[in-house]
């Protein structure tokens, strides 16, 4: 007999080989059907697989992200067998699930494919799902593994098993189609109601530039049409919101095949806007401690093998810079915190001097392969507002919450309130992939956990997602369309300042290491201001959007007093915008809501004589008369309820 620990803590006695189905329908027919998948002691597995240990299980729905997670994987073996059965002897590379559907790479051969295959394959899913095929776990050898794709004819397999050991290759049949795969995956395609593939792309295999560029099929599954729907609305939403189709329409950055793919130019507007973003901070910091630092944006090769990062990011950065010195190299920096462990050696330190805070908005590169590159989310070139803290391990905790205190400000100022709040630890199973010795890492994991406990948070915890150096606390933001988006980051680092040899003497007056405390609130300029664009549609908050109103004068007549009402706000320090064309006024009104100006300053004749200006406010119309100085206050203590910083 075995104990399985139910999420409420309840236990039952089972036989050993029990599966997560059968305890499901134990409970109820109904909780069963609804089973896409089981957690067994954290790992994910399919509620079909025998549990033969005593174990704690979460029964998975499609209320759980895993639960989504094992059927859109599922959905892509499905995809898969009609895609096979439709166009006979295609081969197949890797089919994962997303955040948000699935994808599959797919070798056509001579077969053209398109978007106007969608339906039939869409059909033959929803005909193949109906059969309720169950999924089928195999373990297999490697031997017999290399055996069915040779025979297959699938290099793409292959490569994949030969990478793999005896012992951890598993197959899924379904149907007709038979996978290498990890799995876990739902028990049967019944469940499957409603399908839409979504877009069809080039892939490289594995990434590679230099190898075949394979078609890679997206789509999303659900398990009613009514989800699906609001789903595809969703989609239509967004791609209204799009960043890269509101910041051209904006005028807040633009692309140049010339400058280079992934390096954005920042126009006067968008300029403007992360300038003020960039100065909120500064002055948010300059309360708290900080100081701020300017660092070069190359450094040489040696600085960044001493960091880790040459060997972390050596592949995925611009090749060295050489010199006219013989084996003088440089690299464009991947991060600013090399250079900022060496701004802390350039001063000798005591206990006194900790904790000791400096900030950069400081620009970083990493060579994007170019089929990843997607607007300002995904560039070669981006400033991260990056700072680092240097305390001493008693003062950890205390700089630790002082960091999260001004995540929490820019996320208030700028109306991101629904938030996930990620606790990212290492992968136990892959421990070669990070640096510094155990002890260090203990440490480190150990001050996170134990500052979301003293602030009553309910985080997220996740194995693997650790930075190389460090565990972090990541806060995954929720847009106005219930997207997730990793924004700020705090990071706890006990490694580089051993590789670094940073030290400060103690009131033992003994050489000490300091802890280093890695953060980003904002992440990067790029994706951060892609995500606010999103989030609110491009109609930012009044006190960081590029223009605050827009004069509009009814005729040619009333210029003069418009020109004086816009001299009138600029000196108020409000941002204002004349529109003289010679336009009826209704589509002067028209252009300035498209142009999601907050504010409109409409002026005739009697506005003239009364010395006011008439105001509409953008999507509510009307708000009333004012005088300028009336007008010019309210903009103020709108602006001053939204940025109520209390630190």
């Amino acid at each position: 007999m075995i104990n399985i620990t139910l999420p409420d803590n309840s236990v039952r006695q089972l036989e050993s080989g029990t599966t997560a189905l059968e305890i499901a329908k134990s409970i109820s027919e109904g909780l069963a059907r609804n089973v896409l998948a089981a957690k067994v002691n954290g790992e994910v597995i399919d509620a079909t697989r025998p549990i033969t240990e005593d174990a704690r299980l979460n029964l998975l729905t499609w209320n759980d992200d895993a639960g989504k997670a094992a059927m859109w994987h599922s959905s892509a073996h499905l995809m898969a067998e009609a895609i096979d059965q439709l166009y006979p002897g295609v081969k197949f590379g890797i089919g994962p699930d997303l955040e948000n559907g699935f994808y599959y790479d797919i070798d056509f051969g001579a077969y053209q494919v398109s978007d106007a295959d969608f339906k039939k394959i869409e059909e033959r899913i929803l005909t193949l799902a109906r059969e309720k095929q169950t999924f089928i776990r195999r373990e297999i050898s490697k031997a017999d593994a290399i055996k069915y794709f040779t025979e297959k004819g699938n290099e793409y397999k292959l490569e994949l098993i030969d990478e793999l050991s005896d012992g951890e290759i598993t197959f899924y049949e379904s149907g007709t189609f038979t996978d290498l795969c990890r799995g876990p995956h739902i028990p049967g395609t019944g469940v499957i109601k409603a399908v839409k593939l979504l877009g069809i792309a080039g892939a490289y295999w594995r990434g590679d530039e230099k190898r075949k560029m394979l078609t890679r099929i997206y789509g999303i599954t659900f398990p009613k049409q009514k989800e699906l729907t609001e789903y595809l609305e969703m989609l239509e939403e967004a791609k209204k919101r799009d960043h890269r189709k509101l910041g051209a329409e904006l005028e807040i950055f633009a692309f140049s095949q010339k400058v280079g793919q992934g390096l954005p130019l920042w126009l006067p507007k968008g300029a403007e806007l992360r300038e003020r973003l960039e100065q909120f901070l500064k002055t948010v910091q300059k309360k708290m401690g900080y100081q701020q630092v300017i660092t070069p944006h190359i450094g040489k090769v040696e600085l960044y093998k001493t960091s880790g990062h040459y060997d972390k990011y050596g592949q995925d950065s611009f090749h060295p810079i050489t010199t006219p010195i013989e084996g003088e190299e440089f690299f464009l920096k991947p991060m600013n915190c090399p250079h900022h462990c060496e701004i802390y050696n350039s001063i000798p330190k005591s206990y006194r001097d900790l904790p000791y805070r400096i900030a950069e908005f400081g620009t970083v590169y990493r060579y994007e392969q170019s089929g990843e590159l997607h607007g300002l989310t995904r560039v070669r070139g981006f400033t991260q507002d990056d700072a680092h803290i240097f305390c001493t391990p008693d003062q950890l905790k205390d700089e630790f919450k002082g960091v999260m205190d001004i995540v929490g400000i820019i996320f208030k100022a700028l109306d991101f309130n629904d938030y996930i709040i990620q606790i990212s630890l290492r992968d136990p199973d892959n421990m070669e992939k990070y640096i510094g010795s155990e002890e260090n890492w203990e440490k480190a994991e150990k001050a996170i956990l134990e500052v979301a406990e003293e602030r009553g948070l309910d985080t997220v915890i996740e194995y693997g997602e650790a930075a190389f150096y460090g565990p972090k606390m990541d806060f995954i933001v929720k847009d106005a369309l219930g997207r997730k988006w990793q924004l700020g980051t705090i990071q706890v680092d006990y490694n580089l300042p051993d590789r670094f040899e940073l030290e400060y003497v103690g009131a033992d007056n003994e050489k000490h290491r300091p802890v280093m405390i890695h953060r980003a609130p904002f992440g990067s300029m790029e994706r951060f201001v892609a995500v606010l664009l999103e989030h609110c549609a491009g109609k930012f908050p009044l006190w960081l959007t590029p223009d605050q109103a827009i004069v509009l004068p009814i005729s040619e007549k009333y210029h003069k007093y418009a020109e004086k009402v816009l001299n009138l706000l600029n000196n108020s320090e409000i941002r204002a915008l004349l529109d003289e064309r010679s336009e009826k006024t209704g589509r002067k009104i028209r252009d300035a809501e498209l142009k999601k100006i907050p504010y409109m300053l409409i002026v005739g004749e009697r506005e003239e004589n009364e010395g006011s200006v008439s105001v509409r406010k953008q999507g509510e119309g009307d708000v009333g008369t004012f005088t300028v100085e009336e007008f010019a206050k309210m903009v103020h203590e709108e602006i001053d309820r939204l940025l109520d910083i209390k630190i």
